[in-house]
């Protein structure tokens, strides 16, 4: 069991690659709707603990573009649970100040769903207590070529000069404008890849693999994770000594 008191440092920006739904279900003999169905259990439960630990931004990776490939009646069902989720907890991050954001190419979310989205985000917007972002129907790639698309067309419409851009001003144009990149990406199930998942932001994320199944995952898990993170040297191309307080001249 880890105790939050064993956190010295919080950082701002957690991401999740919430992974092992479907495994957790078929090592019960279970359908895979069952493993999302308990996934959700944990995804109230972590933003929970992240809202108060102090995380500032918390974005989980909820549904890729490339999970549109999967039997329809699968998708379906994460449709359902994504729009069920979004009703019972509106009161909930309501109550706790949570400010629901959501990206990706959010125009293929069913008509349905998408609604109950763009309402649950306009109801929580003034809220600022922290920001549970979602990557939904998300690749990495596409907000790359979104950014670029962006840039280009701002270069043509003459807002931008090209000899601007630099990766501070590319990052502007990407999803993620308005947060600070993740300091921690926490994948969970044991793969060892990101996965489309914030290509650009993650460049000097700290990764944190568990073999543990996100239905598993819980908040002694997370608070685990953040601990690791404390533990880390995060030298940013620099030499530890680099980063150690400069004492000449009194500095």
């Amino acid at each position: 069991m880890y105790a939050p008191s064993e956190l010295k440092t919080i950082p701002r920006h957690v991401a999740i690659i919430m992974d092992g739904n479907g495994r957790w279900a078929k090592k019960r003999g279970l359908p895979r709707v069952m493993g999302h169905r308990e996934g959700v259990k944990r995804v109230r439960e972590v933003v929970t603990a992240a809202r108060e630990l102090g995380v500032e931004v918390l974005t989980l990776y909820a549904f890729s573009q490339e999970n549109w490939r999967r039997p329809s009646d699968e998708v379906s069902a994460l449709m359902e649970l994504l729009q069920t989720y979004l009703v019972n907890q509106l009161n909930e991050m309501l109550t706790n100040r949570i400010s629901l954001r959501a990206m990706g190419d959010l125009d293929r979310l069913p008509p349905a769903v998408k609604k109950t989205l763009d309402e649950t985000i306009e109801r929580t917007s003034g809220n600022t207590e922290m920001i549970l972002n979602l990557a939904l129907s998300y690749s990495g790639r596409y907000e790359i070529a979104c950014a670029t698309r962006n840039i280009a067309r701002d270069c043509l419409e003459g807002r931008i000069d090209p000899d601007q851009i630099d990766e501070k001003l590319f990052s502007s144009y990407l999803f993620t404008a308005d947060y600070p990149d993740p300091e921690l990406v926490i994948r969970t199930s044991g793969e060892k890849r990101l996965s489309n998942f914030l290509l650009f932001q993650a460049a000097y994320s700290e990764l944190y693999i568990t073999s543990i199944l996100w239905p598993d995952f819980n908040r002694s898990e997370f608070v685990k994770a953040l601990i690791d993170l404390q533990g880390r040297e995060r030298r940013f191309g620099m030499t530890s000594e680099q980063l150690k307080p400069c004492t000449v001249n009194g500095y």
